[in-house]
This record gives C-alpha cells, structure tokens and sequence, in this order.
C-alpha cells in the first residue's frame, strides 16, 4: 500500500492537462454491453476504478485490449450474467451493468455496490425505474437478482430525485425496450450527455440529455461505434483548487470551463482571478482571498465532489472568517474534518453543515485518507501545511485521479508517492 508525501509551502505555477472523465468512462464502458462488436473509446484515464470495470467485463466474456489512452471493448457471446461482489463491492459503478444485461439478455445478477463510506447511496431509484419497465426483481444474500419475462417495455419515468446513476441505468436499458421510454427529473451531469452521445452513435435516439426531461427512442440492434471521453471536470476543479490554496498561478488545460461553472463562480467571489481561452482555464491569486459559503446540490450546482477540496482551501481565507460549507448530497461527506483538524484546520460541524475558520496555520503531520474525494482534499492541504504531510491509505486516490502527484509536481509541488 501506497503513500504520498508532501513538503509544503511551495507556490504552484505552469499548466497541467486533465485526464478523461471517471464518472464519464464507467458507464460507457458498460454500455458496451448493448452491441456485440468493437467498440472504442478514446482519451480513457488510467485509474483504478477503470481496472476494476474492465475486469467485470472480463468474467462477463468481453475482451479488452488497451493501447495508451485507448481502450477496445470486444463484445460478444457473453459467458456470465452475474457480477459477483469481490469486483462490485469496488466500486459504486458496478450496478450500471444491470440496465445493460436486463435489456439485452432479460436477466441479471448483480451485488449490491461498494465504493467510497460517504453514505448510503441507495441503488433504490435505479431498481424501482426498472421495476417499472418490466423487471421482476428480488433481494438475495446481498444479490440483486432481476428477470425480465418478455422484454423491457419504454415508460414514463419520474425519478424521486435526479440520481446520476439511475438515469445512466435507465437510459441504456431503454435503449433495447419496446416502446419509447421518458425519463423525468432526470440528472444533467456532463457525464449524462456523454453518455448520451455515445448511445446515439450505437443507433439509438436520446434526446434531452442534460435537460431534467431525456426521451429515449430504442433500436434493435445496436452497434458498436467509437467515442472520445469528456475531460474530468472534478480533476480540473481539484487542480485549480491546488492552485489557489498555494497562492498559484497554474492553467488548467483540456478541459471544459462551462462544467465548472459553479466552481468557478465562488473562486471568484473569493477574490480569485479567473480567465478562460478555450478549453483552458487560468487562474490567478491574489495577496488575500475571502470566505464564501456553498451548498452542494445535483449539477448545475456545486458539486459534492469538490466539498471535500473546497474546505482545505477555505481554512486558508481571511484571518477571522468563517465559511459555510452545507452538504446535500452524502450524509457521510465530513468524515475528513477530523484528519483536518491533525493538521490545525478549525472545522465545526452541524448536522450537515460544516463552519470553517479561515486564516488558520496549517502544520504537516499524518493523515489517513477515508474515501476518494476525501484524499484529494488532504493533499491540497499538504501542499500549504508547514512541513511534511504522510497521507495514507491513498488507493482511495487511485481510484478517481490519474498520477495526481506527478501533475501536482510538475506545477512545483515538493510531492511523491511511497511505499507503506
């Protein structure tokens, strides 16, 4: 097991480029499983949850072949319809291969989901849209087991909440129904309209992706085609963050600015400079920054994901600040707060909102990193703290950035990874 060390102090400066969407690639690959053929995706990131899915896929029968940022997904005859807990419990994506199954082959088994301790994240909503196509599904020994008598038949869907995952699982599902299928409040996540994208190109028509209404027209059968991934929107937002709690003047390239827009907005009110050229975002610190307070909520606001980073960066605001960091999302999404605080940081909690003191001195010491997001956010603090940070248990950190540490470095960052 890994760790990662890091001498503060150090101002980050030049550009660094962002790698492909996780949250975009998991349910494309997945989505492989509608069409028997080869299909390819390009500008893939090299994490371990993208391990994790191509070694589903394997005990499923696929075959993979992957050159750099390439990946080739061969779908066929598949040997198992079953995904068994030792890979799902990996990895909160694992359900999306439920829609996908159930839609091509009628029946499934898949483990109930793992992933980060961040909360409950009921895979509910995913079985009750289902449901409601046509799928008979029961609960056994932590086995989702699903069944489809005839085939899916295309409905009208209104989500009780625009989960991300739920609408991915529905939208593939739909795709091989009989019938058309309308998914309402649904989510409107970037990763949505890949997705959507990349269904259109295997001949089905979604329409409405990024929109809280998606009509999904289906196509029997679907081909294979070739898609290039939508760069990480939350590896953009933790670099720009790493910029601005070191008081850097770093540009994040290969991205999409208007993904961040939530982000970039309370930058700014912070006293942050910000300039976008293209598919690149500038970012610029001044002397002193203020506090400012967020809410997360499902996309266009603020995204959860970047809660975790966004409170290492407001422990460094105004002398005598205090921010407000509400979170909506997870109800397990303050579980850093305490590795914070080993390195000084003044956080009080309140049910689900976290108070965060600005100006305080951040002094390096061991840290243990309690989920994916969580990691990240120790590291920027690392990178202001005086002296070395140790931030343990950073396979949490595989899981979602590709060589976070050596982009870190090549900024000016005094960072590397060890050996436990």
């Amino acid at each position: 097991m890994d760790k990662i060390s890091i001498i503060g102090g150090r101002t980050l400066k030049g550009t660094v480029q962002v790698s492909g969407s996780k949250n975009a690639i998991l349910p494309l690959l997945f989505s492989s499983l509608l069409a028997d053929g080869e299909h390819v995706f390009h500008n893939v990131p090299d994490l371990k949850d993208v391990e994790t899915s191509c070694l589903l896929l394997k005990h499923l029968g696929c075959e993979l072949q992957r050159s750099g940022n390439t990946l080739k997904v061969k779908t066929n005859k598949l040997k198992s319809l079953k995904a068994p807990y030792q890979l799902v419990r990996q990895m909160r994506a694992g359900i999306l291969v439920l829609g996908p199954l159930l839609a091509r082959y009628g029946r499934a088994e898949v483990s109930l989901p793992g992933g980060c301790a961040i909360g409950t994240r009921s895979v509910h909503l995913h079985l009750q849209g289902l449901r409601q196509m046509g799928a008979e599904m029961n609960l056994n020994k932590g086995l989702i087991v699903a069944r489809v008598k005839k085939t899916l038949q295309g409905k009208r869907i209104l989500l009780d909440y625009p989960t991300v995952g739920g609408t991915e699982n529905i939208m593939m599902a739909a795709c091989l129904a009989k019938g058309i299928t309308f998914i309402e409040n649904a989510a409107r996540e970037p990763e949505i309209i890949d997705l959507a994208e990349y269904l259109n190109k295997m001949g089905a028509k979604v329409k409405g992706a990024g929109t809280d209404l998606i009509q999904i027209t289906p196509k029997r059968p679907l081909s294979p085609g070739e898609h290039t991934v939508i760069p990480d929107r939350i590896e953009a937002g933790t670099l720009l963050l790493a910029g601005a709690i070191t008081k850097g003047h770093i540009s994040v390239s290969s991205c999409v600015p208007s993904h961040l827009e939530a982000l970039l907005l309370k930058l700014e009110a912070a006293g942050f400079f910000i300039n976008i050229k293209g598919p690149t975002i500038e970012l610029s610190s001044p002397p002193h920054f203020s506090t400012v307070n967020i809410v997360t909520a499902p996309y266009p606001g603020f995204p959860t994901d970047l809660q975790a980073q966004f409170m290492a960066l407001m422990t460094q605001a105004k002398t005598g600040g205090v921010s407000s960091l509400r979170e909506t999302i997870f109800e397990n999404r303050f579980m850093h707060t305490q590795e914070l605080a080993r390195l000084g940081a003044d956080v009080q909690l309140d049910g689900h909102t976290a108070l965060v003191k600005g100006g305080t001195l951040l002094r390096g010491a061991p840290v243990t990193a309690t989920d994916l997001r969580a990691s990240a956010c120790l590291i920027l603090a690392g990178l202001r703290a005086q002296g070395e940070t140790l931030v343990h248990r950073v396979y949490h950190l595989d899981r979602g950035y590709e060589s976070l540490e050596k982009k870190l470095a090549s900024l000016g960052a005094n960072i590397k990874r060890l050996k436990e």
